[in-house]
């Protein structure tokens, strides 16, 4: 593949930037992509407290999240985003963290995807043998991988393709499970005979996940159309448009096809087949295959600038701030990350979920924090979008979010809680590792003063 041979020379590579419409379409394919993984919730939590839960989770999860990234995108629009705001506010120990967690995280899931895509596959191809199933799933990887190395336009475009394919099938469910209201989607409450633990943590676990993301596309500011302003736009966009994902389809099929102790991963497949018939039903089957191309394609994007975004500052080796000659892209942090996804791609989501959502806590906690530093650090500096509120909106986006974050992981099973606590903890070790094998320091320093490019030399 062709490369530039200086990383920061712009002057023999040009970057299509993506226009707010575009950005819509990639930020809630990362953040939402459809209703279909929501539906262990149901099993989980039951049906009650799997709508309320969807309805009332994003108070104190993603809309929080949001608005302190509509802030910080505005006062610093920089690759790397969040990353690059906790390093401004917080040093570059805790500014190493939030990358090196968030590049982890990704690692759980990149895989994983594929693997949900084949595993739909496998539905039409039974007889599908283990190699085969792997071959289909880095295959997919490598596709995606080549989309996104042509940047993020063509990742818009294929985005809001993919997205509108999957709307057609969903609405058309809601609207006909409307007309066949034979249940009441509430009851019961809770699943009853099940351990409060798994009721109220394990799900609140699940919906955090669905919930979460909204300050990953900060990541590509560089690579967006007046971020300052598209930012904003695009969050106010996408945060009701990912609650009415979640919650219609979820209330539609309780309330029509009812069976609410038989819903499992794919179920709206089965919901659909119910409610309008085999016809419906596949092509759901279809849409949750095209939902799992959606949600890695735009991961791929989002989590592939912070390799980037942390060798441009010196923590990781230089080769991956490498950009291409034609499209601009980091093209070889794109292809690391994706090499990692392909060698991950025989695992499945279950409890990685769990794990992930340690890491994912943990960088929304990083990038909350930092909005409430920076403010007092550099109240003066130019925010083209500001938390509405004064101090008690300042107040509600970071103490809502830590909240939850401290809810869901001291609710978690075991399992979450070790694997969480080790995958956070190989973060300073990282560090520390990194740091005795580097003699100079990072090579940039970001700054809140950054308004517009990378950040500037120390």
């Amino acid at each position: 593949m062709n490369t530039t041979d200086n990383p920061h020379d712009s002057t023999r590579s040009t970057l299509r930037k993506a226009s707010l419409f575009y950005l819509v379409f990639v930020m809630f394919s990362y953040t939402t992509g459809g209703p279909f993984g929501l539906e262990d919730m149901v099993t989980t939590s039951g049906p009650g407290l799997t709508l309320l839960y969807l309805l009332v989770l994003p108070f104190f999860w993603c809309i929080p999240v949001s608005l302190v990234s509509a802030e910080l995108t505005s006062l610093m629009p920089v690759e790397g985003g969040f990353y690059r705001w906790t390093r401004a506010a917080f040093g570059d120990f805790w500014g190493f963290l939030a990358g090196w967690w968030n590049w982890s995280a990704s690692f759980l899931l990149g895989g994983a995807y594929a693997v949900l895509f084949t595993d739909y596959l496998a539905y039409y191809f039974p007889k599908m043998t283990w190699w085969e199933h792997y071959l289909v799933s880095v295959a997919l990887v490598a596709v995606l991988t080549w989309i996104n190395v042509r940047g993020i336009q063509m990742v818009g475009q294929l985005a809001t393709a993919l997205e509108i394919f999957i709307f057609i099938p969903v609405v058309t469910m809601i609207v006909i499970a409307l007309f066949h209201w034979h249940h009441n989607p509430f009851m019961p409450w809770v699943p009853p005979h099940q351990p409060a633990i798994k009721v109220f943590g394990v799900g609140l676990a699940l919906g955090l996940w669905l919930y979460s993301g909204y300050e990953q596309l900060s990541t590509v500011a560089e690579e967006v159309e007046n971020p300052q302003r598209a930012y904003p736009r695009a969050l106010a966009v996408v945060v009701p448009l990912s609650i009415a994902a979640y919650f219609l389809p979820t209330l539609a099929g309780l309330a029509s096809a009812g069976n609410w102790e038989k819903w499992h991963t794919g179920f709206f497949s089965d919901a659909a087949s119910t409610i309008g018939g085999p016809w419906l039903g596949t092509w759901m089957t279809l849409a949750a295959m095209v939902g799992n191309v959606a949600l890695l394609n735009s991961t791929i994007l989002t989590t592939t600038r912070m390799p980037f975004a942390m060798a441009e500052d010196g923590y990781l080796p230089e080769l991956l701030t490498r950009k291409h000659s034609r499209y601009g892209t980091p093209w070889l942090a794109i292809v690391v990350s994706a090499l990692i996804y392909g060698a991950l791609a025989w695992q499945s989501l279950g409890q990685l979920i769990s794990v992930y959502i340690w890491l994912r806590s943990a960088t929304t906690v990083l990038t909350v924090l930092s909005a409430w530093k920076l403010r007092r650090a550099k109240p003066d500096l130019k925010r083209s979008f500001t938390i509405p509120g004064g101090r008690a909106g300042l107040f509600y986006v970071v103490a809502a979010p830590i909240l939850m974050a401290l809810v869901a992981l001291f609710g978690g099973d075991k399992f979450a809680s070790i694997g969480g606590a080790v995958a956070l903890a190989a973060g300073p070790v990282v560090y520390w590792f990194l740091r005795r094998r580097t003699s100079a320091r990072p090579t940039s320093k970001p700054g809140p003063d950054t308004m517009g490019g990378s950040p500037t030399a120390s």
